[in-house]
């Protein structure tokens, strides 16, 4: 066994015991997607609770950090233990994140019953980093009853949210604009409840009428989904309306099941495989591309003796040797 693999078992173990450091170390081990991400994160899902995730998404400047720090507070009130991965946008120096959401969220450092911890998009285009499921897990592992994923500021196609949340909460201003560039977004097909945030703004009353209408005509054209889904108005900077939100959430998760989600789940999982499949072929391409037999077609390819296109599909195509680059080179 590998040093690299003792090591993560050793901080899986602890991390189930209730070790809060070892918590801290492990979601910096799977952010940093190793090569023993996938054996860790397979002791984790064994352990995985049933805790709810709950999505926080939206433009940028729509409140998303504060309505996440008032929903934590809501939820401590009720008794509840709760983790916070807050996706900032990566540095463009360092590629790390730059903790805007930590600092805004300062208010619950000091709790032990609350864990928040920042994860760098990393060069991610859909609103949240590729460790976010894998560390929403972990915290469900560690006995957290609710998970509040914050993605950073969305735009027209970041919508990964909708694959890890249970329920999806997305934040709107008045000043977000015409509701059509909400239906252009996509965030109409993703939102299980809309905030329209800063209430206290011109506008606010106006674009929660226009979702309510937009989100009729959408029941009313045979979408055939039972859940009646919400428009809030908040103010967020007094804590007004953000109970509701929780609520709402709340709602939404306890509402009884049915087919549809339960095949959804399914899909999501079997999509999941194919995405860690690829995660680690890429990795253990990259980590062997100076070994036989690659090496010699990268270099050919670089001489430009051979074309990309053709050089993949021989390295696809050759069973053997594609198992030997992928083993290490043991077969």
């Amino acid at each position: 066994m590998k040093k690299n693999e003792r090591d993560g078992q050793s901080l899986t173990s602890a991390m189930l015991e209730g070790d809060r450091v070892a918590l801290a170390r492990l979601i910096t081990a799977v952010e940093n997607r190793g090569s023993d991400t996938a054996a860790i994160m397979s002791r984790v899902y064994a352990r995985c609770s049933d805790t709810f995730i709950i999505g926080i998404t939206g433009p940028p400047g729509a409140g998303k950090s504060t309505i996440t720090s008032c929903l934590v507070q809501h939820l401590r009130a009720k008794d509840q233990s709760v983790g916070v991965v807050a996706i900032d946008p990566s540095s463009p120096f360092s590629g790390g994140s730059v903790l805007g959401d930590r600092i805004r969220m300062q208010d619950h450092f000091l709790d032990p019953e609350v864990f928040i911890r920042s994860l760098s998009t990393r060069g991610s285009h859909g609103g949240l980093a590729r460790a976010g499921r894998d560390v929403a897990r972990i915290f469900g592992a560690y006995g957290k009853d609710v998970v509040i994923i914050e993605t950073v500021g969305v735009g027209q196609t970041e919508l990964d949210i909708m694959e890890v949340a249970d329920t999806v909460a997305v934040v709107l201003v008045p000043e977000s604009g015409d509701t059509v560039q909400v239906m252009k977004a996509g965030l109409l097909e993703i939102a299980d409840l809309f905030v329209v945030n800063k209430a206290d703004r011109e506008g606010a009353v106006r674009m929660k009428t226009e979702l309510q209408t937009m989100l009729s005509l959408r029941a009313g054209s045979g979408a055939g989904d039972a859940w009646e889904v919400p428009v809030l108005l908040t103010e967020a900077h007094n804590g007004k309306g953000t109970e509701e939100i929780l609520n709402g959430c709340l709602a939404h998760h306890e509402r009884p099941g049915d087919e549809e989600r339960s095949r959804n789940r399914g899909e999501r999982l079997r999509e999941e495989v194919i995405e860690i499949c690829t995660e680690e072929l890429v990795r253990r391409l990259h980590e062997r591309s100076d070994d036989e037999p690659l090496a010699p077609v990268l270099e050919r390819v670089a001489s430009g003796e051979q074309d990309p296109y053709a050089a993949a599909l021989e390295i696809i195509n050759d069973d053997v040797s594609l198992a030997r680059v992928l083993s290490g080179g043991d077969k």
